[in-house]
């Protein structure tokens, strides 16, 4: 059994260099779309991390031919799909433990009419509600049931039509779901309200490829003029955004020079303004990111000299997925800052582990978090600890290294969803870190 904790000794400056993995919010979405098609489609730079192999067990049970054709490469045919498979108790249990198994319900409905789904697991960071999905899928004309006794959603439709859908929310998988439906449907659908991250933009230029008619890709209104069918393709994720911020936070925790690879910095948004806000050192160098060695680095002020604040937003607003990196960051840092978390209610009750380390850190409400920096005053002290989710487990994970002495974080399956052997990689730039 693969061991469930990391044993820790922060303190150490790193060296080197780090390739970000493929973009696992963008995998999840992008794995989901051979199922409009019967012909093969190839994609590359697939992050070889938990959520997205449960995903791949899930397209292989619903019959998709997945072959593996190098290290981060699958080719997908879904010429053969078994529908019966939704009935099984293996996908019952397969499909409540990853959240991304929601986004199969969008193109198994647009092409064979039906899809089923249990409600799915994922991070424990509040509520996050599926209605967004459900109600753009109704509006195209799908049928939903909720079966209370087997705890499953059920959607039919003979064939989806095109309509004027206006978001409820602005989310990302609610979108991308939507999109893969109307490819296919009868007519012309508008989607206003929709989410413009890169992650969707790159799923729109996928669908386009395979023969799609996707306008105002990169905004939030897309035009969508239904198609009879949609051919094979092949696609390459984009490096991951949030191991990218990751990667910028371990670097100046741990006043380390760290140069990140092949980083796509033309799609990275206001990501690298908003480290540089904290006082971060950062040079562009082509496509990598330089972080160079820092003693310290100065959180800024608003002009008028009030205290930074920094929230997140969707698209092009700050990702909230690095809203934990930069409330970690924000412990070492000179001066104070407000971090604002106002998409999810729950993602700011790690910060009692960081307390336990020595942070100071005021938590005002389940949203909000004052952090007043140290300024390297005092270093974070080794604990142990838990990983709560993905996000939360990293910036934790970031902490321990920049700590003094041992820490342990235990719950780790929850950082290994999302960041592909991370102990390997950072023991090559000199992190002492081990599986216990």
């Amino acid at each position: 059994m693969q061991s469930d904790a990391f044993e820790i000794i922060g303190g150490k400056k790193l060296q080197g260099a780090l390739k970000p993995q493929g973009a696992k919010n963008e995998a999840l979405q992008i794995l989901c779309a051979p199922l409009l098609t019967d012909q093969e489609v190839v994609v590359s730079n697939v992050p070889d991390i938990l959520d997205v192999n449960k995903l791949l067990n899930l397209l292989r049970g619903l019959g998709v031919k997945v072959k593996k054709l190098g290290p981060e490469k699958y080719s997908f045919q879904a010429d053969e799909i078994d529908l019966k498979y939704f009935e099984s108790e293996d996908f019952q249990k397969n499909a409540k433990g990853i959240r991304g198994s929601v986004m199969l319900i969008g193109p198994l409905l647009t092409r064979f009419g039906r899809a089923f789904l249990p409600k799915p697991g994922g991070d424990k960071i509040g509520r996050r509600r599926l209605d967004t999905h459900f109600i753009g899928l109704q509006k195209l004309g799908g049928n939903f049931n909720y079966d209370d006794e087997k705890n499953i959603y059920f959607i039919e439709s003979p064939r989806l039509q095109g309509t004027y859908i206006l978001m409820d929310e602005i989310s990302v998988t609610g979108t991308a779901n939507v999109v893969m439906a109307a490819v296919l449907a009868k007519g012309t659908t508008q989607i206003y309200n929709a989410a413009c991250e890169p992650y969707l933009q790159q799923l729109c230029k996928m669908l386009n490829n395979m023969g799609a008619k996707i306008s105002g890709v990169g905004s939030n209104l897309l035009m969508i003029e239904g198609v009879d069918q949609l051919g094979g393709t092949s696609h390459r994720c984009l490096p991951d955004m949030i191991e990218i911020g990751s990667f910028i936070g371990l670097a100046a925790m741990t006043q380390s020079e760290i140069t990140i690879k092949d980083a796509s910095v033309g799609e990275l948004g206001n990501i690298l303004p908003v480290f540089q806000k904290l006082g971060v050192r950062i040079e562009v160098q082509g496509d990598d990111i330089h972080i160079p060695e820092q003693e310290s680095y100065e959180i800024q002020t608003f002009i008028d000299g009030s205290i930074m604040t920094i929230y997140d937003a969707p698209w092009p607003g700050f990702t909230p997925d690095l809203m934990s990196i930069i409330l970690v960051m924000a412990t070492q840092a000179k001066g104070s800052v407000l971090i604002h978390q106002k998409m999810f209610e729950s993602r700011l009750f790690f910060v009692d582990k960081l307390i336990d380390m020595g942070a100071q850190i005021i938590l005002c409400d389940p949203h909000r978090a004052t952090v007043i920096g140290l300024n390297r005053r005092f270093q974070l002290r080794g604990i142990e600890m838990t990983s709560p989710d993905i996000r939360a487990g990293v910036a934790l994970l970031i902490a321990a290294l920049s700590a003094n002495g041992k820490s342990i974080i235990r719950n780790i399956h929850q950082i290994d969803r999302g960041y592909q052997n991370i102990d390997e990689r950072l023991r090559a730039i000199g992190a002492e870190i081990r599986r216990i």
